[in-house]
């Protein structure tokens, strides 16, 4: 035993990050609330990859998240007395470095510190002889053991590189409960505990679909997970804070960026089609029943490239004749550019509405992007000739803002390799340095039998109403795909959706996705639908293929289309 916990039989692990940018004050939040023995924060995103790597760049020291250094500069004495342990992915690229930072800091501080760091992830340098080609960052998605051995070594602190989101958590718990790692239901249950906490406050009341539910949504808790020695879980926040931790606000981010029933890691893959929620009091929802597989035979490398330069112009138009506005605006720019770009992309959004009372209301917005790995022929040549049509083109011309140089834009996507091809670094707190290697049991991914369907709901009379009458959903991105969960409350609106809501009838409410590929996952325990779309992001994030490049409200467009819903159905 580890000692992590004074408990033998439960951990209390905690977020206070989802992303790079999130509350900055959320770390000091959670070591005051209440009760923990673990904080961790998530920094690590596709696009943050590409942003670190555009750091180090200008200087090899950097590549981490530089936030996370002042926030421990406030907190670092608060976790100590408290004896918090703090784990966190953002060393991103250089873990080495902000370790070294971290032992600086406490230095300065006056204080005692016992650091580790993760690291092996980055396969850069080896990208060409694992057939990656020759990437700006490739850093494969490392698991939890490395964590476990640092901890386990008695460190206060320890940063990683690129680790999966849920091995933040999953570290913690193996070490506290000396889990083995052929213990994959317990392993997968701290997972999805883990995805569930790891957006931090996405869990407790954020970007949730019947957000108006919700009696104090004004500053959301972060959440923390009482995870047990057999993987079970309690999902929960401190008392007194805002927003609410419900089975709906726990399943929304369960469904949040998956691809199928089975969640696939480099220690685990978790069957999401097993787990199984509910209310545990207020503001306590429990995860049971998870069970697991051992993790494939390949691990997920994020790979980022610069994919070249990119800029864009938007136009105003305004009033009457609005599509013949926007063909004379796109034909002339069309026929004036010098050179045009290897991609011109136009978008026309009818914001407009007849009649309006403002001038805004009587407003349409076209978006004219473009790329080119030439800089010149997406810098000023370009936007200054769209701008040259403001006294030349349709009546009311204007933009929403002026010309600019184009900027370089960055291509993500996912590589694989075999997991024998990468083991981590545990680089304890005294210096030595432990060599994690791969799983010693695998097995391939298969796609899951969709499982026995309800009987239909019988026929009855409806009512044309939107989606979101009655379903909740939450979307996301995996590089350039994305995802949609949707789920309902009652077994017969489950009768009814999973019936209903088919890939054929998904893309016609979604027709951005009709020539796509999409896959329909269907998980019962949770009267939930997943649905992946393939190619609707492009190359990732960075590329920014549509105007929602993470297709954050992709979920939300759903719920708004229209269907003749059962009227017993609706509240």
């Amino acid at each position: 035993m580890s000692g992590l916990s004074a408990d033998p039989g439960l951990i209390r692990i905690g977020n206070c990050s989802g992303f790079y940018g999130d509350r900055f004050g959320a770390m000091r939040e959670m070591l005051e609330g209440g009760q923990l023995d673990v904080l961790t924060g998530d920094y690590l995103a596709e696009l943050t990859m590409l942003i670190l790597g555009r750091d180090r760049m200008k200087d090899p020291g950097l590549g981490y998240a530089k936030t996370f250094l002042r926030q421990l500069e406030d907190c670092l004495g608060p976790a100590l007395e408290r004896n918090v342990r703090i784990v966190t992915n953002a060393g991103g690229l250089n873990p080495a470095a902000l370790a070294e930072k971290v032992r600086e800091l406490a230095a300065r501080l006056g204080l005692e510190v016992r650091v580790g760091y993760v690291d092996g992830d980055d396969l850069t340098g080896r990208a060409a002889e694992l057939d990656l080609g020759s990437p700006l960052t490739a850093n494969a998605y490392l698991g939890a053991w490395g964590i476990a051995e640092c901890l386990e070594a008695g460190a206060d602190v320890v940063v990683t590189g690129r680790v999966t989101d849920a091995s933040v958590v999953v570290g913690p718990a193996a070490a506290h409960f000396g889990w083995k790692r052929t213990d994959y239901n317990r392993l997968a249950g701290a997972v999805v505990a883990g995805h569930v906490i790891e957006c931090g406050t996405q869990a407790t009341g954020g970007n949730f679909a019947f957000f108006t539910e919700l009696s104090d949504l004004g500053r959301p808790g972060f959440p923390l997970a009482e995870i047990r020695a057999d993987g079970s879980s309690v999902i929960t926040k401190h008392e007194g804070t805002g927003g609410a931790v419900t089975v709906d606000t726990v399943a929304a981010q369960l469904m949040y960026e998956i691809q199928g029933a089975r969640y696939a890691g480099p220690d685990v893959t978790a069957r999401l089609d097993t787990v199984e929620l509910a209310a545990d009091g207020p503001d306590r929802v429990s995860i049971r029943g998870v069970e697991g597989e051992p993790p494939p035979p390949t691990v997920k490398v994020s790979l980022n490239t610069i994919g070249g330069f990119r800029n864009e112009m938007e136009f105003i138009l305004t009033g009457l004749d609005i599509e013949e506005k926007a063909a004379l605006a796109r034909r002339q720019l069309e026929s004036w550019l010098p050179e045009r770009p290897a991609e011109l992309d136009w978008t026309l959004a009818r914001l407009d509405r007849p009649d309006a009372g403002t001038e805004e209301q009587a407003s349409a917005l076209l978006r004219c992007v473009v790329r080119d790995p030439d800089p010149n022929k997406v810098g000023r040549a370009f936007s200054s000739v769209a701008v040259e049509l403001a006294l030349a083109s349709y009546p009311g011309c204007s933009f929403t803002a002026p010309p600019g140089n184009g900027s370089p834009y960055g291509v993500y996507r996912p590589g694989y390799v075999d997991a024998a091809e990468v083991s981590h670094a545990a680089h304890r707190p005294a210096g030595c340095q432990v060599l994690v290697g791969g799983p010693s049991e695998t097995r391939e991914l298969t796609e899951v039998p969709e499982p026995g369907l309800p009987e239909p709901l019988p026929s009855g009379p409806t009512e044309r109403v939107p989606l979101g009458a009655i379903a909740l959903a939450r979307s996301g991105d995996k590089g350039g795909d994305a995802n949609i969960g949707v789920w309902v409350r009652t077994d017969d609106q489950w009768r009814w959706l999973v019936h209903t809501l088919t890939v054929d009838r998904l893309r016609e409410l979604l027709p951005e996705t009709a020539t796509l590929e999409v896959t329909r996952h269907v998980l019962p325990n949770l009267r939930a639908l997943n649905f992946l779309i393939s190619g609707l992001l492009g190359a990732g994030v960075a590329y920014q293929a549509r105007f929602d490049p993470q297709a954050k409200g992709l979920g939300e467009w759903l719920r708004s289309r229209y269907l003749d819903i059962p009227l017993e159905l609706l509240p």
